[in-house]
Formats: C-alpha cells, sequence, structure tokens
C-alpha cells in the first residue's frame, strides 16, 4: 500500500468509526457558523461534559452575533464565569463586533476572514472553515497532536515551532478534502474517546493496522514534548470588606491573570503572611490607614491551580464601624453586599463566595 492508499484509508476508517460511535452535541445538529463557532471557543482548554453545559447557557443568553456584540462585557464575563482562560470571553465579544462592523453582521466565509476575528486562531479557523463551509483546512489540536503522533510515531515534539508545521502537514495529507469537517470532526472525537492519553482503547482501535506506534507497543511514548510548563506560585491576600450593607470591589485592569473579572481589595505579597505580617506591609498601610474601629477575621485558605500559576489566597473579612470612614473609594466600586454575585468574577473569588 502507497502513502497516498494509506492515508485515504486513515480518513475512511475515521469517519465510519466517527458515523457509529459520535456523541450527540447540541452544536453538531447545525451548521450555523455562529453555534459552531462559539463551541469551538469554548470546548479550547475545557472538557466536553463541562463546555455543554456552558455552551447552552451562552446560546441562550446570546442567539446570534447582533445580540452578542450589543451585549456589556460584564454580561458576557458572567455567561463564562467559571470555565476559565477569561480571555476567550473577551475575544469572542471583540470578534463579535467586528463581524458586525467588518462584515455587516453575516459571519464571514473565507478562511482568511474567519481567521482575522479577535481569538480565532488557525485551528478555530479550520474547524469553521471545514465544518460549517466544507474548505479543505485540517484542524489540530491536542487530541489530534496524539493521534497523529502514534500513528506515524513522530518524535518530533508537538510543543515546537518545527513540530507544529510538521504536523499540520501530515494532518493536510491524510484530509479527505471530499469531506473536511466530518474527518476532522472524526480525528477529534477518536482523539478524545478511543486514542486517549493514558489508557488508550488499542484493542478495539480501527487504526490498529495502519498505527505504528501500536505495533511497536510504545504508545504511550507518544505524543513527545519538548519540557513541562513551570507553574510559577503566587500569594495573593483578599480584604473581603463590610460596612453597613455595603462591600468593596475593583475590576483587574492589567494583562495579568482575569482582566476585567471584579475582585476584593488584594495585597499580593511574596509568601504566605499572617494577618500580623500583612500589617507590616505598605499595601496594608495604604489601604486602612485612615480607618478607626476595624475587625478582622481571617474566613478562608484557597488553593487555586491554573496553567502557569498556582495562586495562594487568603480570605479576611473585614467589619467596618458604623461610622468609619474608608477613603478608598475612589480606587474601588462601593457596592451593595447582596448585589455581589451580580458581579463577573474569578473562580477563585466564586469558591469563597461559594462557602461563606
Amino acid at each position: 500500500m502507497n502513502k497516498k492508499e494509506s492515508d485515504k484509508l486513515i480518513s475512511s476508517l475515521l469517519q465510519y468509526w466517527y458515523a457509529q460511535h459520535k456523541r450527540s452535541l447540541p452544536w453538531r445538529e447545525t451548521k450555523a457558523p455562529y453555534v459552531v463557532w462559539i463551541s469551538e471557543i469554548i470546548l479550547q482548554q475545557t472538557r466536553v461534559n463541562q463546555g455543554n453545559d456552558y455552551f447552552l447557557r451562552f446560546i441562550e443568553r446570546f442567539p446570534d452575533i447582533k445580540s452578542l456584540a450589543e451585549a456589556s462585557e460584564d454580561d458576557v464575563l458572567k455567561i463564562w464565569q467559571g470555565l476559565g482562560y477569561y480571555s476567550r470571553a473577551r475575544n469572542l465579544y471583540t470578534a463579535a463586533k467586528q463581524v458586525m462592523e467588518k462584515f455587516d453582521g453575516v459571519f464571514p466565509s473565507s478562511y482568511s476572514d474567519i481567521l482575522s476575528l479577535k481569538g480565532v486562531g488557525e485551528y478555530t479557523a479550520a474547524a469553521v472553515a471545514s465544518i460549517v463551509y466544507n474548505l479543505p483546512y485540517p484542524v489540530v489540536d491536542g487530541n489530534v497532536f496524539r493521534v497523529l503522533s502514534r500513528l506515524f510515531t513522530i518524535e518530533t515534539p508537538i510543543d515546537s515551532t518545527i513540530g507544529k508545521k510538521y504536523f499540520n502537514e501530515i494532518a493536510q495529507s491524510i484530509l479527505d478534502e471530499q469531506h473536511p469537517g466530518d474527518h476532522n470532526q472524526a480525528i477529534m472525537e477518536f482523539g478524545a474517546l478511543v486514542c486517549t492519553p493514558k489508557q488508550p482503547k488499542c484493542t478495539e482501535c480501527p487504526l490498529q493496522s495502519v498505527c505504528l506506534a501500536f505495533e511497536k507497543k510504545n504508545v504511550l511514548n507518544y505524543p513527545v514534548k519538548k519540557g513541562k510548563t513551570i507553574q510559577k506560585e503566587r500569594f495573593f491576600n483578599y480584604f473581603h470588606i463590610e460596612q453597613n450593607g455595603y462591600t468593596y470591589v475593583k475590576k483587574r485592569d492589567n494583562s495579568d491573570v482575569w482582566k476585567n473579572l471584579y475582585e476584593f481589595p488584594l495585597i499580593e505579597t511574596e509568601e504566605q503572611n499572617d494577618l500580623l505580617k500583612l500589617q507590616e506591609n505598605s499595601g496594608f498601610s495604604n489601604l486602612f490607614h485612615s480607618v478607626g474601629e476595624i475587625y478582622f477575621q481571617h474566613k478562608l485558605r484557597l488553593k487555586h491551580i491554573l496553567s502557569h500559576r498556582i495562586i495562594h489566597a487568603d480570605f479576611y473579612r473585614v467589619e467596618l464601624g458604623q461610622y468609619n470612614i474608608f477613603d478608598i473609594e475612589k480606587k474601588f466600586i462601593k457596592i451593595k453586599s447582596a448585589s455581589l454575585f451580580e458581579y463577573p468574577v474569578s473562580r477563585l473569588i466564586h469558591k469563597y463566595l461559594e462557602i461563606i
């Protein structure tokens, strides 16, 4: 069997398997570009089981491009809350505005135009272009990396520039250009359900006869990666201030984690501190220097793991006297405590609010 015949066989086997075993998912019931686009963005760095509920809520709240573009960013972030990687939500919002302004509210139909949207990379553009418009662009995500690396025992690291280019070429070579959408969905689904990271179902795999890693009995050696992501530890100290039914929050406006989400007054330290140690911090003095009667209670310590960060967070409940003057209102927003759940916050803050 020559390479062309082998590539065709791989695609045929994948599509046959997919027709029999694909999961019933709401975004597979339509070819509407908006719906497919939203699903692809949500499923980036998100398991299908978790993403399904978020997808349904998102589409219910923003059923089309126009409703998304005309919403407030806070509304979009609130619906997204808990899903993580919030830049995805901010980019969706920006991209919706782009579609309204640049494409007259009609989702673009060419690969290059789809790729021009904020937050859309080669993978998402290929997924939408192939599934919706039947354009011959291959998808290469984590599942596809894994399947291809095992099929062809590829030693090139998937997290290298050379590797990404090489895998894209391999994906293009086996793509069924007559049915690119079915092929792309098939290989992604196959990686999610059969060719899994730790316990692949090799004994029931329809690609056994063409899988080099199975033949060599070293499936778990693939894919190859250069190195592990280094996670930096950070130490957050939050102050949940209560006074006469009001509290204080601030929107994170820098390029750090959780951009544009709301949080309590925060002091970040280089190590974990108790309250006595915190009181020596200049940030503490700046925050509470003009406050008279004040009561602190350490409520909770949480560990929150992100892809590149490990956040150690201490939460303090702070009660101010009825007539205390808290002069940081220019830096923070004074809101009714009862309305706190209306603001989009990080999963870390949400955990705290759920527990207390």
